[in-house]
């Protein structure tokens, strides 16, 4: 390309350069952009390269200058931090809904917010092998037909699969497609969940997105939007646990006092705490009865008991009796 049509581009290569190669321990000399520009056909003076670094900064963008020996440019603050890039890397790491090669694609582009210095050293504290991850590749394609859904107030249709003792998909009901209409998406428990009406039966339903195969938006408005009164996701799924459903019920339980720190992380600091004993506390909270409610309780080893109402404690002495005598023994 000629250098006068390069010319033109001349400031957004040096705030692409500043971007992409600079950070504090590593500025940019005026002679090391000068070269740089060079390469991409570009011709440059320090002069000019001092009046393009000024209207970066007019524009907004945080070019530093140092001196000395290692006098240069760098950008100061970015869009995100350091530590909120490495954040938001570690989660896509633990996120066991993405695919590995969903998570490296992920991981470069963040890793891209930063400089390429940083990003380098970001990389050698990457550890997504051997972390059990998703196997379905279009999951991203489900999410965004989900949100598309959603947004365009229809309803959906897909297969849902599971896993043979073989470990082959199978699909569910011999492949007969789910119809839906779409409510909410939910992270939980490690995994992604939609939260639809289901019209068949009658009811919500929870779905784990990775398990949703062909999702397609059909021309139907979505049905059952009343039907799911909670508009924090994150109540919600406190009370189904591990998203699966049940009748919500108030339930009281009783707790040893070492249990506060489990109680407050599962319910939150506003869940109503009352003293029983110098040993023990109870709370009233609405939860989902369900298995995965009794696993919860049974998992805190004699720490905790249902003590209201009969029917949830009665419940749950069932369900023990079920774990006793599996398969009918």
């Amino acid at each position: 390309m000629p250098r006068t049509a390069n010319q033109k581009t001349k400031l957004l290569y040096v705030m692409r350069l500043l971007l992409q190669e600079s950070d504090e321990a590593h500025p940019l000399s005026t002679e090391d952009l000068i070269r740089r520009l060079s390469e991409a056909g570009i011709k440059a003076e320090r002069k000019s390269i001092y009046s393009d670094v000024e209207t970066l900064r007019a524009f907004g963008l945080d070019v530093h200058g140092t001196r000395g020996r290692s006098a240069g440019y760098y950008i100061g603050s970015r869009e995100f931090e350091l530590p909120e890039i490495k954040l938001l890397i570690d989660s896509v790491q633990a996120s066991k809904f993405i695919t590995e090669r969903k998570t490296m694609q992920l991981i470069r582009k963040l890793a891209g917010l930063t400089s390429v210095h940083e990003a380098a050293l970001m990389k050698r504290q990457l550890y997504v092998k051997n972390r059990i991850k998703s196997m379905n590749e279009s999951i991203y394609y489900n999410v965004d037909a989900i949100h598309q859904a959603i947004a365009e107030d229809k309803q959906i249709e897909f297969r849902y699969c599971s896993y043979t003792v073989t470990k082959e998909k199978k699909f569910r009901r011999n492949g007969r497609p789910y119809r839906v209409s779409p409510l909410a998406l939910s992270w939980a428990e490690e995994n992604y969940y939609l939260i639809a009406y289901e019209a068949e039966a009658g009811k919500i339903k929870h779905f784990r997105v990775d398990k949703m195969d062909g999702i397609r938006v059909t021309e139907k408005f979505r049905q059952g939007k009343d039907l799911l009164p909670e508009k924090d996701m994150g109540e919600y799924a406190r009370k189904n646990f591990s998203m699966f459903g049940g009748e919500e019920q108030t339930v009281t339980m009783r707790f040893s006092n070492r249990m506060i720190g489990v109680v407050i992380d599962t319910f939150g600091k506003d869940v109503p705490i009352s003293s029983v004993d110098e040993d023990h506390f109870q709370i009233r909270a609405t939860v989902a009865v369900s298995p995965q409610f009794f696993g919860w309780l049974f998992g805190l080893d004699g720490e905790a008991a249902i003590t209201a109402p009969r029917e949830v404690m009665e419940a749950f002495e069932a369900q023990m009796e079920r774990v006793k005598s599996p398969f009918g023994a």
